[in-house]
């Protein structure tokens, strides 16, 4: 049996992470990670995109997305597919064979809280970083006091 020196007691845990849903808004994001999956009654197929905000107070944060690409209902079909097109023009893709080919590229989504489950976010849309980063509607936040160079973007570093 594998032994281990831990005193629960003592240890001091890092603070938990933010698991409140983030404020509506427009949040830069990439995908890190897509997957086609079944749903759940096997009767279609859904992409799966794993969102990170690149930028902003909730830098770090991950989103999910989920597209029902293939599905008995034309309705979802088209609402999902007509978010994908949104996706791969705000992203420069016009293309699409690899779903890898939207990855680490920066772009606008639309944030809100999922209506049916107020406790998890929903994306709503995508845009265009170039179309008007300086209209992102981003969460408020106090205006910063000092002028403070930005840190640079993980896609513009080198």
């Amino acid at each position: 049996m594998p032994e281990l020196n831990f005193n629960a007691e003592s240890h001091v845990a890092a603070p938990r992470p933010d698991r409140e849903p983030l404020p509506r808004g427009m949040y830069p994001v990439i995908v890190i990670d897509s997957s086609i999956k079944l749903t759940r009654a096997g009767n279609g197929q859904y992409l799966e995109l794993v969102l990170q905000v690149v930028d902003g107070p909730h830098s770090g944060r991950r989103l999910w997305d989920r597209l029902n690409v293939s599905n008995p209902n034309k309705t979802a079909e088209d609402i999902a597919k007509r978010q994908l097109q949104e996706l791969c023009l705000a992203a420069g893709v016009s293309n699409l064979t690899d779903t890898e080919q939207l990855h680490d590229i920066p772009v606008l989504a639309d944030v809100d809280i999922d209506r049916k489950e107020p406790d998890r976010n929903r994306v709503q849309g995508y845009a265009s970083t170039s179309a008007s980063n300086s209209q992102a509607a981003r969460p408020a936040a106090p205006a910063p006091t000092a002028t403070v160079k930005p840190a640079a973007r993980p896609w513009e570093r080198k």
